[in-house]
């Protein structure tokens, strides 16, 4: 019977995949890949050679009719992101959704997802959070973060390095200087680091130190 399985992939130390994920990586008849080219080097370590297919946040809408066909003939498929576990600010809702729409099964593995760890690895409280992934880069921000600004649950973000120290500011601006926060960047890499301090202390880190690599920001919530 056909069925859609959703993967995660290690978000740095190929240590973390499953031993679940390579099985059923091997065992579909096709893989939905990020980045074919990201993918194809995590399958080829893990002599994986089930063919792959291009489904990216850019071309989705276009491919989801197709891959729900393939799936009604018989198909199994694999989805996953260049790292982590899709959906999470990555591709995969929309084939999910459509999928529950047609009665076709899914199955999520667990596994690696960046700001479980980054979360955990804050010290600031972890009963309740809410997940805001990326915050607009543009239009709706200040709206957003003036209604984050009376959260009082943990906040969990997603930031590239350039962004990081603006996002920041704003953080101080919106949350104020002496708000909780916790950095952390490069997470199961070799260089992985998270900072942790007021905003404004956070800020001034980075301010002095450029970041690099992948980064969760985790902010206290309002007292």
């Amino acid at each position: 019977m056909s069925k859609l399985y959703l993967v995660p992939t290690p978000i740095g130390n190929l240590k973390d995949i499953t031993f679940r994920a390579i099985d059923v990586l091997k065992d579909v008849d096709l893989i939905l890949a990020e980045d074919t080219r990201t993918s194809g080097k995590l399958l080829k370590h893990f002599e994986i050679s089930t063919p792959m297919q291009s489904h990216h946040m850019h071309n989705e809408h276009k491919t989801v009719e197709s891959v729900l066909q393939k799936l009604k003939a018989g198909t199994t498929i694999a989805l996953i992101s260049d790292a982590g576990t899709p959906a999470i600010s990555d591709p995969g809702f929309l084939l999910s959704r459509a999928c529950i729409k047609n009665d076709i099964e899914i199955e999520c593995l667990p596994g690696a997802t960046a700001f479980v760890p980054a979360l955990v690895n804050s010290g600031l409280p972890n009963d309740k959070f809410v997940f805001e992934g990326f915050l607009p880069v543009k239009k709706g921000r200040q709206t957003r973060l003036l209604l984050l600004a009376e959260e009082t649950r943990t906040m969990i973000f997603y930031e590239s390095p350039h962004k990081l120290v603006k996002t920041l500011g704003h953080f101080c601006e919106y949350f104020g200087e002496d708000r909780l926060v916790s950095v952390s960047r490069e997470l199961t890499k070799l260089y992985e680091e998270t900072v942790r301090g007021t905003v404004k202390e956070v800020l001034e880190y980075y301010t002095n130190k450029p970041p690099k690599g992948e980064i969760v920001i985790v902010v206290n919530g309002k007292k």
